[in-house]
């Protein structure tokens, strides 16, 4: 029946179709790894991950070196990885808490408001309100192929904001095609280019 309905939405609205097709794949695939073509501009790329947050209009994924960020809208498809085994019940492994069922009986918005788990079973999280729990991270964002800013998150409100170096910049959310985290190297060369390039302007 479910999937009737979003076979009916898709003939109707493709984009409203695939975004609700890509959310249901994520969510079925919580917490295992899955690979996910995307494209920014022109130019297409492949990210690898396992499944950490699944959003109204992005999905989150970590591997060992970074967390990502990747907009529904720029999206073309996404797989589970050959050779990973899938799991039919995405709840298996969670096992029965009666303390926990009592705390959400009797303390509902205070305890799922502690726990991430909890927060992505009840309410689905935008691109903007997820950022918002991510303040001070390094971050690399793309809004074009030929764009990329850096700068560690200062504020999610109506913008996202980022400060490096001391200034500021606003990134509007529509703008934003991808998001990763920064590694201390990477930032490392990046500041030692941006100081070089400063000195040989002058």
């Amino acid at each position: 029946m479910d999937r009737a309905n979003i076979f009916h939405i898709s003939q109707h609205n493709k984009k409203r179709g695939k975004l609700l097709r890509l959310r249901k794949f994520f969510k079925a695939k919580r917490n295992q790894q899955v690979e996910v073509y995307f494209s920014i501009g022109t130019d297409s790329h492949y990210k690898q991950g396992k499944v950490s947050t699944v959003g109204r209009d992005f999905v989150m994924l970590t591997n060992l070196k970074e967390r990502v960020w990747i907009p529904y809208a720029v999206i073309e498809s996404a797989n589970i990885v050959y050779g990973i085994p899938t799991y039919s019940n995405t709840h298996q492994h969670y096992l029965y808490d009666n303390n926990l069922r009592t705390k959400l009986l009797r303390q509902f918005g205070e305890t799922v408001s502690k726990r991430d788990n909890l927060k992505q079973q009840f309410f689905e999280e935008t691109l903007q309100t997820n950022l918002n729990t991510w303040k001070d991270t390094w971050v690399q964002i793309w809004s074009d192929e030929h764009v990329k800013k850096i700068g560690k998150i200062s504020s999610s409100e109506e913008n996202l904001t980022i400060t490096m170096l001391g200034k500021k910049e606003e990134i509007a959310f529509e703008e934003i095609k991808y998001i990763e985290t920064i590694r201390w190297l990477s930032l490392f060369s990046y500041g030692f280019k941006h100081y070089k390039n400063k000195l040989t302007a002058t």
